[in-house]
């Protein structure tokens, strides 16, 4: 008999998939709450989203799936023991995490600059809580990115990462729900 686990080969370490999976269950319930109210008012929410600014989302998209990458790639460099490019490769997808959360608050100064807030329409109350919530995981992920780059280890590494593809993963799904369907 063996001691060995399907849990074995998780990437990182249990806990962080128990958060992991926890936090693409309230986004999704939040999706969920956005698309059921969304049928209440299509013209509604149409309209609320053609003022967004879909440029600078699809932008953040490319900054947020490249952050990935370099993450990804800053593991499998410290698995081949190649530690300095890993902490340059976490140090440079962490300051990708800042870009995007830089041209977020844009984004939301350009929002409030119009007198939008969550009070204008259901659509704006989704918006900024999905995005404000979302913005937060990337403010914690870049924690996290940059304190791999300082303290590097492969398990760690893994961890962080899963935690950082989760943060991309929601983005990839809200970006079409939020600023193009």
């Amino acid at each position: 008999m063996s001691d060995h686990s399907l849990l074995d080969e998780l990437p990182g370490d249990l806990m962080m998939w128990v958060l992991i999976v926890s936090e693409l269950l309230v986004f999704g319930a939040g999706l969920a709450a956005f698309m059921a109210v969304r049928l209440t008012d299509v013209e509604g929410f149409d309209a609320a989203q053609g003022t967004l600014n879909q440029t600078l989302a699809g932008l953040n998209t490319l900054i947020l799936v490249t952050s990935g990458f370099l993450a990804a790639m800053g593991v499998e460099c410290l698995k081949a023991r190649a530690t300095t490019k890993a902490r340059i490769l976490f140090s440079v997808a962490g300051t990708l995490g800042v870009c995007f959360l830089a041209i977020k608050f844009h984004e939301y100064g350009l929002e409030l600059s119009r007198g939008v807030t969550t009070d204008t329409h259901p659509f704006y109350m989704f918006y900024f809580l999905l995005t404000g919530f979302h913005a937060a995981h990337v403010a914690a992920g870049v924690v996290i990115l940059w304190l791999l780059a300082t303290r590097p280890g492969v398990r760690s590494a893994e961890a962080g990462t899963a935690f950082w593809h989760m943060v991309d993963l929601v983005w990839v799904l809200l970006f079409p729900v939020v600023y193009v369907l």
